[in-house]
């Protein structure tokens, strides 16, 4: 004869079951949008957190962030496009905010800015989800950076040399090589994770990127989050946040990372089109505050924690080439340097043109051995002289012998310029660029 096992216990001996069954018994909440305004919409009826989702509609159906909560109800900007959602549709909460992806299986993989993968490639793998807001690294518990990131170009490893955890500005107008010069660093760095943000993108540009400059081996050791100009603006913001965030568990880990985001300019351009939606009063040239105060919590979460780092490096769109307009200006104010990139050297096929007399790493002289920082301000100390002189040599008024450092620079030019280009399929390591330049000085006369 079989025993029949016991009938389970009453609820009260079983919590969980019986929180469990209250939460299934209780009634879905659902509201109502009221109006669809601009770029956001707005939802009486129903009650979430700032940062949450929420569904809206039935088909199609639309997925919207909290940005803004008032007495009467919340106001959200969709993550999707909204046609076919009319006032009356229903918008029910998921009583969560957005989760990202991470973990090893993000290897070689391309996602959009809420964390899904838009390469065909199938299903992530061996991935985790943490939710997308964390805290920033408290400034007494951070490590202090005292190791040099190698970034196999010349250029950044010698005359603006890049510590581990450091955050640094590439500086430039439209079309002057930032993307390139980026695609150089994720090959040629030494950092074991890269992770990639395209904010803003054109859609050309996107497959032009991973292909051409990017190429099959700096996407097997990248993750790449893309959000093309075309999509809403907070699916744009998100992406900013969704690549931060996957740096973050990867430094957690003990790893050193290496973020590149493109562009710094277009992460405070989708913020600005959320701000002035949800009623932000415009400041300087239309930017309301929120975006500079948004753009320190996005970029003080790179740098180093108690284990591992994040470099970041982010491109900044100069408006007009104007070096000192308000997005430009509060980006070199929170970054730890900035590189400039120089048009005039842009057309005359000098790449990358990079501006070193304009450009600074404000931990180089943590980072680098005091011989290296003296072969480093040698060569700048031959450029300023050349750039000091250059309306006397342009117009043939120049003397030689005036100046001991003009001559070498206009007698050795040549091999000062083989030193500052390189091909972008040019990787060269750290220990041989200070070779280099060692050598070159020597030549220079200055070493």
């Amino acid at each position: 004869m079989t025993i029949a096992p016991p009938a389970p216990r009453t609820t009260a001996h079983n919590p969980l079951s019986f929180v469990a069954a209250r939460a299934a018994a209780q009634p879905e909440r659902v509201g109502v949008v009221s109006s669809i305004v601009g770029l956001g919409l707005e939802v009486t009826g129903l009650r979430a957190a700032i940062g949450d989702l929420i569904t809206v509609g039935e088909r199609p159906r639309v997925d919207a962030e909290v940005v803004a909560t008032t007495r009467d109800g919340i106001r959200c900007m969709p993550l999707g496009r909204l046609d076919g959602i009319t006032a009356g549709a229903p918008a029910r909460s998921t009583g969560a905010p957005l989760l990202v992806p991470t973990g090893a299986g993000l290897f070689g993989r391309v996602l959009d800015g809420l964390g899904r993968p838009i390469d065909g490639k199938g299903p992530l793998e061996a991935s985790t989800f943490v939710p997308l807001q964390n805290e920033t690294p408290s400034a007494m518990h951070r490590a202090r950076i005292e190791t040099p990131l190698q970034l196999g170009v010349r250029v950044l490893d010698t005359l603006t040399t890049v510590g581990r955890g450091q955050r640094l500005g590439l500086f430039a107008g439209s079309g002057v090589g930032k993307s390139s010069l980026l695609s150089m660093v994720a090959r040629g760095t030494d950092a074991r994770v890269s992770v990639i943000a395209l904010v803003g993108e054109r859609g050309r540009e996107v497959r032009e990127f991973l292909e051409d400059d990017l190429g099959e081996e700096g996407l097997a050791r990248s993750i790449v989050v893309v959000s093309t100009s075309d999509e809403p603006a907070l699916m744009r913001l998100r992406a900013a946040f969704v690549a931060t965030r996957i740096a973050e568990s990867f430094r957690d880990q003990g790893a050193d990372v290496m973020l590149m985001m493109d562009s710094l300019t277009r992460v405070a351009m989708a913020q600005r089109e959320i701000g002035l939606s949800v009623g932000e009063p415009p400041a300087t040239r239309g930017y309301p505050p929120s975006t500079f105060s948004l753009l320190a919590q996005l970029l003080e979460r790179a740098g180093t924690g108690e284990t591992g780092s994040v470099t970041g490096i982010y491109t900044v769109l100069v408006d007009g080439d104007d070096h000192n307009e308000p997005i430009a200006d509060a980006a070199r104010s929170i970054l730890d340097g900035h590189v400039v990139l120089d048009r005039k050297l842009a057309v005359v096929g000098h790449f990358p043109s990079v501006d070193p007399l304009a450009s600074i790493s404000r931990v180089a002289s943590r980072v680098n051995t005091p011989e290296h920082t003296r072969t480093a301000t040698a060569l700048r100390t031959v450029l300023a002289a050349r750039k000091g002189a250059q309306d006397l040599l342009d117009v043939g008024a120049y003397q030689r012998g005036t100046n001991p450092l003009v001559d070498a620079a206009v007698d050795h030019e040549p091999a000062i310029n083989a030193f500052l280009r390189q091909r972008m399929d040019d990787q060269t390591e750290a220990a041989e660029t200070w070779a280099r330049l060692t050598h070159l000085t020597g030549l220079l006369g200055v070493n």
